[in-house]
């Protein structure tokens, strides 16, 4: 029971990586606090385990935010992991489409890392979900990518302030991974150029040298140590889990 007496809080936590997380800290013995805009799967959670809370927010909303972070109470270990993605040539991209991709990748990420650290009780660890977008360019994905880089690169920032404090400040940058988010570009590979569904999830495995996409218990197994005692020096890094892509 590693994580006993701790309180965790995981935006975007109802499905994907971020339930993963939830489920796996809840099992550590820590109480976890699950929030984003989508009820039902958010309650789903909660229902199926005592230890995890729901609370609806919207990290794109300053207000918002705060109000989560009232709701949720101290959190000593704080996981922006809410984010969207979409694709698309750089010269047909909307501001529209532009600022959608900063509001929730990049802006939700710095509204809860610093109402995160605000609140922090003393002891803390703070963990942004990045992406190996954050640590390369990705053709048809300018935007993403660019929020992406900066979320490393206000993780990194962060980490410098909190140095002497006893709190770490860490992104994790997975590759494809396992989850709705991929099956949705899937869907849109195939929509837009008539593959197959294989074939377009061969196009994403073919980054990853392992030939294959990242299993959601990677990112929730990084998250754990990240937590962990041994990981008390680890601040300001970008863990790339890609198979060696990066």
């Amino acid at each position: 029971m590693m994580m006993l007496g701790k309180r965790v809080l995981i935006t975007g936590g109802g499905t994907g990586v971020g339930a993963n997380m939830a489920r796996a800290f809840a099992g550590a013995g820590a109480e976890v606090v699950v929030t984003g805009r989508r009820e039902e799967p958010l309650r789903k959670l909660e229902k199926a385990n005592p230890s995890i809370r729901a609370v609806l927010a919207d990290v794109t909303q300053e207000d918002s935010v705060r109000a989560m972070f009232q709701a949720a109470g101290p959190c000593d270990i704080v996981i922006a992991n809410a984010g969207a993605a979409d694709s698309g040539l750089l010269a047909r991209t909307s501001l529209d489409q532009w600022n959608a991709m900063m509001a929730v990748n990049l802006t939700g990420v710095f509204l809860t890392l610093r109402e995160g650290v605000l609140q922090m009780p003393g002891w803390g660890r703070l963990i942004s979900v990045a992406s190996t977008a954050g640590l390369k360019g990705f053709a048809y994905a300018a935007p993403y990518a660019a929020a992406k880089h900066g979320v490393v690169g206000l993780t990194r920032s962060l980490a410098l302030e909190v140095a002497r404090k006893p709190i770490t400040v860490n992104a994790i940058c997975p590759g494809y991974l396992d989850t709705e988010m991929t099956d949705r570009s899937i869907a849109n590979i195939v929509a837009k150029t008539g593959k197959t569904a294989s074939e377009a999830q061969a196009i994403l495995t073919a980054s990853n040298p392992q030939g294959r996409l990242i299993a959601p218990d990677e990112v929730t197994a990084t998250a754990l140590w990240l937590c962990s005692p041994g990981a008390d020096s680890v601040n300001g890094q970008a863990i790339a889990l890609s198979g060696g892509e990066v």
